[in-house]
């Protein structure tokens, strides 16, 4: 599932409950619990091997009751000892609240992000609405600490929301009206047929679709309990494990272009590699970039997992609003390249775009 996806997803549940307390009117049914708690124990077991202390992933893993303790207070750890210098205010907002559903104090940071708050603008009227989820978490995590101070920024950011030109009024989070009413179930039944064909292995993913399936949002963050518990991991025989691999090779056909005007080094190079059935889609950039020096590509590592920021030097900016997009045939991949697994004879291209 996409990540813009995930996060609709995370922002309707929250608008339609009226209250942290009140009953979900969808839930996860008893026999298919044991899939949450596999994609749980992904997500978790990821803190211990990652350099990137992920703030959505200890949200989720206090919303949802944590099981694996060493990496919940090894995460909590590193997010009390970040650096605020070179966040985004999304990722600083996720980080406050991170550190407020473990019941500790996030000291300064409070006041960085009020700051900036203070001081935020959109660029234009007629920004992205994507524009706005950062700030939006800001609101949310200011709002948790102190409303009162809160309050003003709230009503400012409002406002801008309610602008005419605005990309959408303040409870929407579509462009048009739904022609018919939400529903809930049917999007649970969806979300874990797909964790059953092995979709969510994403911590990232993971993390934005738990509280959810919990019965939990953001909207809980303060009342997230803290007292000290003992370790429940689930055991191997609670949720089912992945199906081995096969070792035979597959091919894959892989193109990098850039066609767009104004940027040096246009190019459309298109090359077949041999890798291990059930490889990841950056094995076969890496085997590409191996037998050809045309295919050079470099990585950044992100909450959302491995990004590829550039290839052959060519870099998205966001200034310029270009990225490196990813399609099996004409179709855009909703996973990133350290999570998707080519087919055999299918055909991968990096396009350079602009949005």
């Amino acid at each position: 599932m996409a990540r813009a996806a995930l996060q609709l997803l995370t922002l309707l549940w929250a608008v339609t409950r009226t209250s942290t307390q009140t009953q979900s009117s969808c839930s996860v049914p008893s026999a298919k619990q044991p899939w949450v708690n596999g994609i749980q124990v992904i997500m978790e077991d990821s803190v211990i091997n990652s350099t990137f202390p992920n703030p959505s992933i200890l949200i989720a893993m206090n919303l949802a009751g944590a099981y694996n303790l060493e990496a919940q207070k090894l995460l909590t750890f590193d997010l009390m000892a970040s650096d605020t210098a070179g966040l985004t205010t999304g990722q600083l907002a996720l980080t406050i609240m991170a550190l407020i559903s473990s019941c500790r104090d996030p000291g300064d940071k409070i006041s960085t992000l009020q700051t900036q708050m203070e001081d935020w603008t959109p660029s234009s009227l007629d920004s992205y609405a994507s524009t706005f989820y950062g700030p939006s978490l800001a609101i949310l995590a200011l709002c948790q600490n102190h409303p009162e101070t809160a309050l003003p920024i709230a009503a400012r950011f409002a406002k801008v929301l309610l602008a005419s030109s605005s990309p959408f009024d303040a409870l929407s989070v579509t462009p048009e009206r739904p022609n018919k009413e939400w529903d809930c179930q049917q999007t649970v039944d969806t979300i874990l047929d797909e964790i059953k064909e092995g979709k969510f292995q994403n911590p990232m993913s993971i993390a934005q679709i738990l509280p959810s399936l919990k019965g939990k949002t953001y909207l809980d963050v303060p009342q997230v309990s803290c007292s000290p518990d003992q370790e429940v991991k689930p055991t191997q025989s609670d949720f089912p494990s992945p199906v081995p691999t096969s070792a035979s090779n597959i091919t894959v056909v892989y193109t990098i272009s850039n066609q767009l005007r104004g940027v040096e080094l246009l190019f459309n190079v298109t090359i077949s590699v041999s890798v291990k059935k059930g490889s990841v889609l950056l094995v076969v950039l890496e085997e590409a970039q191996r037998r050809n020096p045309k295919f050079k590509f470099e990585t950044t590592m992100t909450s959302w997992g491995l990004q590829v920021s550039s290839i052959n030097n060519i870099a998205g900016n966001v200034n310029d609003k270009t990225y490196w997009q990813f399609l099996s045939g004409k179709t855009p991949l909703i996973e990133g390249v350290a999570d998707y697994i080519p087919f055999n004879r299918e055909h991968i291209t990096a396009n350079f775009t602009q949005y």
